[in-house]
């Protein structure tokens, strides 16, 4: 087995409210994207697989790290949050959030609602996403030499979900967690991958960067 570094894409479209409109890199998402791109020539990094969502705001973000050729793998995209907020508004009068306080206490509401089978007709069950999510990164980690994976924060949560055994709650605060540009790594112990980094964002810890550590 080989270990996974996962990356989450650069801040997109923060003013969106549906997945089409959001699904772009912002100019700091770029900026954020570029510096760790710089990050991992400057440190040597070692990544000889390289994958990616097929959503445009990973592509865009594998591209302003300089990564060249990425496989694009439609198992690594992102649930679709707005389409699952909007059915659980319409089927349960749940408010859509519009703002990061909302959205903290809304996301672990849609995502027990959503495992339990509460939210009707979704794009995809809870455990339809799980299952690609691990069978995605089950074919990735298995491969020959290190991967780096640049992806969204919901997979990314899941991927730590499963490593740790998490139960929903926790996940969705993992989720909230999660930075733009931020690495996490999955490391083979023993005959599983195990989280070994989390939430890592060395490009953008230095005082004028500081700024840019954004988690919309």
């Amino acid at each position: 087995m080989s270990h996974i570094t996962l990356v989450r894409h650069g801040q997109a479209n923060t003013t969106a409210r549906d997945e089409v409109s959001y699904d772009r890199l912002s100019d700091l998402g770029h900026q954020q994207a570029r510096w760790l791109g710089a990050h991992l020539r400057d440190t040597r990094a070692h990544h000889p697989r390289v994958y990616c969502g097929t959503l445009n705001r990973h592509v865009e973000t594998a591209a302003s790290m300089g990564l060249s050729d990425p496989i694009r793998d439609a198992r690594l995209n992102e649930i679709e949050y707005f389409t699952l907020a909007q059915l659980y508004h319409q089927q349960h009068g749940v408010e859509i959030p519009t703002d990061r306080e909302g959205f903290v206490e809304h996301l672990p509401k849609t995502f027990t609602a959503w495992s339990a089978g509460e939210i009707m007709d979704p794009p995809e069950t809870f455990d339809a996403f799980e299952a690609r999510v691990r069978d995605a990164l089950h074919e990735i980690g298995t491969e020959g030499g290190p991967a780096i994976v640049v992806t969204s924060g919901g997979l990314i949560s899941m991927a730590v979900r499963q490593a740790m055994g998490l139960d929903i709650p926790s996940m969705a605060r993992v989720a909230l967690a999660i930075m733009n540009t931020s690495m996490h790594r999955l490391h083979p112990i023993g005959a599983q991958l195990s989280p070994v980094l989390f939430n890592a964002i060395p490009h953008l810890e230095a005082p004028d960067r500081q700024f840019a550590q954004t988690h919309l």
